[in-house]
């Protein structure tokens, strides 16, 4: 197939086209290289892609409405893969505006593409932030999802409902995907895995927040990657069964699904760290920090629903994902 990926330069996105173009995709990457976080980094994961054959690189901004009108027109994808998007909790608080240009404006762009060049399926990045304030676990995509704690994770709650709109009246098969703490190589330095191996190596203290108390369902890179490409290829259909009387939130009469894509075992993060020390053969120096702004306390997927359609649940330990994306960090950083 021809598929659109946005956010090619992107962490899922980056690992999500190898997996395409090595199944014999044709792949249309979009992505603007911007400057959040090492511009280098996003360029190393590039090159490996354009040395690929079938795929195509395209520089520019999902906000740009007139180069994305102009995108579609030209490739004509048969399927779309949306990952590109502003990310971080924190970030969000400090720079909220990027957060409507690229996850809402960028999202709009997509969807009336989708919508005027007749994509058989649309799947996008939602995020386990959706779920905010709930406290029952594990988290459901059944679970009402109308207390987010972070403009980023409103965003993303924002793009589930514009989907369903696009889906009910356009009729345009839509999947979201809530994907639970992704990590592993090529991982992004945002993140908590990369920032402590990277300050641990070099014998800096990292700060722990929640004083170590989080609890996180980190989902390895690769799982992520199945997960997508296995909705992907299911393409959404209505559910007969859905009422407006008992409304089910994952769900509709349009053809529009919702999926949780974790690995159903969180972790508290004092133990992510000690695998970390086991794995770099030190031990960190921890600065204790209370719950930060927009954080949750714990996440944890049902994955129930990703199981009865498309057969597939994560898998990877999580020793042996640290474990990979350490000797990774080792060899490209040379350290």
């Amino acid at each position: 197939m021809k598929i659109l990926v946005t956010g090619t330069a992107g962490f899922i996105g980056s690992h999500l086209a190898h997996r395409l173009l090595d199944r014999g995709d044709e792949v249309i990457g979009v992505d603007n290289v911007n400057d959040y976080y090492d511009v280098n980094l996003k360029e190393a994961r590039l090159k490996r892609l354009t040395d690929k054959a079938g795929f195509t690189e395209v520089r520019q901004d999902v906000a740009d409405r007139a180069a994305m009108e102009a995108l579609f027109a030209e490739h004509k994808p048969e399927r779309v893969v949306h990952l590109a998007a502003q990310a971080g909790v924190r970030y969000s608080i400090e720079n909220p505006h990027a957060y409507v240009d690229a996850n809402l404006v960028g999202f709009m762009n997509i969807l009336e593409g989708c919508r005027h060049n007749k994509v058989e399926h649309l799947v996008y990045a939602s995020s386990s932030s959706v779920y905010g304030a709930n406290e029952t676990m594990p988290f459901s995509v059944h679970d009402n999802v109308d207390h987010p704690l972070s403009l980023y994770a409103a965003s993303k709650k924002a793009n589930e409902l514009m989907a369903h709109t696009y889906s009910h009246l356009y009729n345009l098969p839509t999947t979201g995907l809530r994907f639970f703490t992704v990590y592993g190589p090529w991982g992004r330095p945002d993140m908590a895995l990369f920032i402590f191996t990277k300050k641990i190596l070099a014998g800096e203290p990292i700060d722990v927040f929640n004083h170590g108390h989080h609890r996180r369902d980190f989902t390895y890179i690769d799982d992520i990657v199945e997960g997508v490409i296995r909705t992907l290829d299911h393409v959404a259909e209505p559910n007969d069964q859905w009422s407006g009387a008992t409304p089910d939130p994952g769900t509709s009469k349009a053809p529009y699904r919702l999926y949780n894509i974790g690995s159903n075992n969180p972790v508290e993060l004092s133990r992510f760290i000690e695998i970390i020390e086991e794995r770099v053969g030190k031990k960190a120096e921890k600065n204790l920090l209370p719950l930060q702004p927009g954080d949750v306390p714990a996440t944890y997927a049902n994955v129930d629903d990703l199981i009865d359609d498309v057969g597939y649940k994560p898998a990877t330990p999580v020793e042996e994902g640290i474990a990979r994306f350490v000797d990774w960090y080792r060899d490209f950083y040379n350290v």
